[in-house]
């Protein structure tokens, strides 16, 4: 089985996948992985809306490489990376539309997708990520649109980690 958690920054995918990979006895035996902005940043990958249709690339590459796992859960899915290519100042809306529709052909790949809304979630500063709100919003509303547009089957998760974990076990009926 293959989960992904997609939203826009600071709404706790990360959090989520750690506490799944240390609470759920059910997912003893999958793959976890978290981003690796601050890795790849140190390459000189540029991040947020600073990135390049290469460094959106490489962000692809990470999650098709993910998707090769036969029981995954990661924090971040092809959705998000095409919302942040979307996003980007430095990549063109005709570089940004044809990577959206080479990308759109692995969404199908998730067995799950969870978007996790930012709604009641403060922007925490970890020094690399984003910490705009209007950008946070951009994001946001670019993979809500991206959801509609190649309509995945998705559930939406809000309130605490132990709510989202109680809350993806109902959909997967674990």
């Amino acid at each position: 089985m293959k989960i992904g958690l997609c939203g826009t920054m600071s709404v706790g995918k990360t959090t989520l996948v750690k506490a799944l990979s240390e609470q759920v006895e059910q997912f003893r035996g999958y793959t976890f992985t978290t981003e690796r902005s601050k890795y790849l940043n140190s390459l000189g990958i540029p991040l947020n809306h600073e990135t390049t249709i290469e460094g959106q690339t490489v962000f692809l590459a990470e999650r098709v490489t993910e998707l090769m796992q036969n029981r995954l859960i990661t924090d971040r899915t092809i959705l998000d990376v095409m919302a942040f290519t979307n996003c980007a100042k430095k990549v063109s809306y005709m570089d940004g539309d044809a990577f959206a529709e080479y990308a759109s052909r692995f969404i199908k790949q998730y067995d799950y997708i969870f978007y996790i809304s930012p709604e009641g979630m403060e922007i925490e500063d970890n020094g690399i990520r984003e910490t705009d709100a209007i950008y946070r919003k951009e994001i946001d509303e670019e993979i809500k649109k991206l959801l509609f547009k190649y309509r995945p089957i998705y559930f939406e998760l809000k309130g605490t980690t132990e709510e989202r974990i109680n809350q993806m076990m109902k959909v997967i009926n674990f």
